[in-house]
């Protein structure tokens, strides 16, 4: 097939529209297409539960003559997947030991001039709005993305009352945390090739029960926008195997400062309390060092002191 990527493509597209069985095998194939390849339609019907009856139409309603062309195409995406350290090679093979620093902080200072070019400023002041009015903020981010959530629900904690960070190994498990998600709430989701059938779960969860949906991911075809009533899109790529983040933290970031703006108030009360409870548990002297402060230093000197000469 001419796209390598033709199979994710084909699972994307067609997933809304996909039967309950074949969303299963959807996301078995998409978290686990490296062991799916070597799978016969009985076994892989038997591993994710369903018939193989259910495997070969799933194949053919992707537009596969039948499973053993969907496994072929299987196998292009493994391929696919390892030759992914070769484009490594190639974009970064001949580039000295002295300037991976420099070409690597140069390709993402690029991902974030082509993100500020691409992102709608409109959909941006949405999901600010969309936000402000949520009664409970839902944040999930799977796999490599699972920093950029903690990220955000850190800094929406100290500005809202009901953020709710979704950590799971599992789809269950995810339902479980957001079972009593409505229309009064917002879920943000956060996702990047390759994209977590999760989060996408987790999105069309939220939009059956009228909840917002707002997505932080790479592209305007990217699935996780299924679901999603508003996009912010930020610039992932690179060849390697390695993904860079940094494009979508830093539209985390004036996402954060976009809402501190509207919430000013709120955001100093909250910090000026944090700022007597560390004072008063004492939390930053037996946790961090400050280097301005020397108040702290010398205290311990005195009671090192005090120590000795007892």
């Amino acid at each position: 097939m001419s796209n390598r990527n033709d199979l994710s493509n084909r699972i994307n597209e067609a997933y809304s529209k996909l039967s309950k069985g074949q969303k299963l095998l959807a996301a078995y194939i998409t978290d686990n297409y490296d062991k799916a390849v070597f799978l016969t339609a009985a076994k892989l019907g038997e591993t994710v539960g369903v018939s193989e009856s259910t495997v070969v139409r799933f194949a053919m309603h992707l537009g596969y003559k039948g499973y053993p062309e969907f496994q072929s195409a299987l196998a292009d995406q493994v391929r696919s997947k390892l030759n992914s350290v070769q484009r490594m090679e190639v974009t970064y093979g001949r580039i000295s030991q002295s300037k991976i620093l420099e070409s690597v902080l140069k390709a993402d200072a690029d991902r974030i001039r082509s993100t500020l070019g691409r992102i709608d400023e409109q959909a941006f002041q949405m999901a600010v709005d969309t936000i402000l009015s949520a009664k409970h903020i839902y944040i999930i981010g799977i796999r490599s993305c699972a920093p950029l959530a903690e990220f955000l629900a850190f800094y929406f904690t100290l500005m809202f009352e009901n953020v709710h960070l979704l950590q799971t190994n599992s789809s269950s498990e995810i339902f479980e945390q957001m079972v009593r998600i409505g229309r009064e709430d917002v879920i943000i989701g956060i996702s990047f090739p390759r994209y977590s059938m999760r989060t996408l779960k987790a999105m069309e969860f939220a939009n059956n029960r009228s909840a917002k949906v707002i997505t932080i991911t790479d592209s305007v075809h990217s699935p996780m926008n299924l679901y999603s009533s508003c996009n912010l899109i930020a610039d992932s790529d690179m060849a390697s195997i390695v993904d860079s983040l940094v494009a979508p933290l830093s539209v985390i970031n004036a996402l954060i400062v976009a809402l501190c703006m509207k919430k000013q108030d709120e955001v100093a009360g909250t910090l000026e309390m944090l700022e007597d409870i560390w004072d008063e548990y004492q939390v930053y002297e037996n946790d961090e060092i400050n280097y301005i402060d020397d108040s702290i230093k010398m205290r311990y000197a005195k009671i090192g002191d005090t120590d000795f000469n007892e």
